[in-house]
C-alpha cells in the first residue's frame, strides 16, 4: 500500500490492517509527530516507509513487533531513538539519512536493537565526526553495514537481489520436488538400454538367419549341378554300352551263318 498525497485514507478496520505487510507513506504529512490511521492494528507489517513526512519525533510510533525494515529518511528527527527498541524490536534495517542526528550519544540508543544489520546516516551531521565510521562500528557491534558498506568497504546487496535469491532457491526446491527421485530415471534408462540391447540381438539374429538361408540356397544349387553332371556321365555310359551291343550283334550274326 502506497500513499503520496498530503492525506491518505488508511484502512480503519482491524481485519484489513492484518492483511498489510508493506506500507509506503512517503511525502504524506504528519500531524503532531504521527500519521493519522497508522496504529497498532498493523500487526503483520514488515516494511514501513515514512520518508519526508515532517516527523520530528518517534514518540507516537505504534508497536509493530514484526517490522523488519523502517525508512525514516528526510525528516527532522534529532533524538528519542530508544523508542525503536521498545516498539520495533525486530528491525534489521533502519534508514535515518537526512535527519538532524549530530552525536554518538544519540545513536547509542540503537544498541538495544539486537537484530539490526544495516544503518544509514547519510547527510546527518554525525557523519562529519572524525573516525565516524570506526566509531559507529565500535558502538554498534551488531551491525554489518553502515551507509551501504561494511567495514572492508564491501557494498551491501540490494534488498531486491536478496529477494530474487530467495525466490531462486524456492524455485530450485520446487524443480527438485517435481523432478522426483533420481532412482526412477535410472530405472527407466536401464529399461531403455535393455530394450535397445534386445533390438540389437534381434537384428543380429535376422542377419544370421539371412546369411544362413543364402548359404543353404548356394549349397542347393551346387548339389543340383553335381546331380546334372552325374546324370550326364550315366547317359554317356549307357550310350557306350548300346554302341558295343551294336558292334557285337553283326559279329554274332556272322557266327550264326558260319554254323
Amino acid at each position: 500500500m502506497r500513499g503520496s498525497a498530503a492525506l491518505l485514507q488508511l484502512p480503519s478496520d482491524s481485519l484489513s490492517c492484518l492483511k498489510v505487510t508493506e506500507l509506503v507513506l512517503d511525502n504524506c504529512r504528519s500531524s503532531n509527530g504521527e500519521i493519522e490511521g497508522l496504529n497498532d492494528s498493523f500487526k503483520e507489517l514488515e516494511f514501513l516507509s515514512m520518508a519526508n513526512v515532517q516527523l520530528t519525533s518517534l514518540a507516537k510510533l505504534p508497536t509493530l513487533s514484526k517490522l523488519r525494515k523502517l525508512e525514516l529518511s528526510d525528516n527532522i528527527i534529532s533524538g528519542g531513538l530508544e523508542v525503536l527498541a521498545e516498539r520495533c524490536p525486530n528491525l534489521t534495517y533502519l534508514n535515518l539519512s537526512g535527519n538532524k542526528i549530530k552525536d554518538l550519544g544519540t545513536v547509542e540508543a540503537l544498541q538495544n536493537l539486537k537484530n539490526l544489520k544495516s544503518l544509514d546516516l547519510f547527510s546527518c551531521e554525525i557523519t562529519n565526526l572524525e573516525d565516524y565510521r570506526d566509531s559507529i562500528f565500535d558502538l554498534l557491534q551488531q551491525i554489518t553495514y553502515l551507509d551501504g558498506f561494511d567495514q572492508e568497504d564491501n557494498e551491501a546487496p540490494d534488498s531486491e537481489d536478496e529477494d530474487d535469491e530467495e525466490g531462486d532457491e524456492d524455485d530450485n526446491d520446487e524443480d527438485e520436488d517435481e523432478a522426483g527421485p533420481p532412482g526412477e530415471y535410472e530405472e527407466e534408462d536401464d529399461e531403455d538400454d535393455g530394450g535397445s540391447d534386445l533390438g540389437e540381438g534381434e537384428e543380429e539374429e535376422e542377419e544370421v538367419g539371412l546369411s544362413y538361408l543364402m548359404k543353404e540356397e548356394i549349397q542347393d544349387e551346387d548339389d543340383d549341378d553335381d546331380y546334372v553332371e552325374e546324370g550326364g556321365d550315366e547317359e554317356e555310359e549307357a550310350e557306350g554300352i548300346r554302341g558295343e551291343k551294336r558292334k557285337r550283334d553283326p559279329e554274332d550274326e556272322g557266327e550264326e551263318e558260319d554254323d
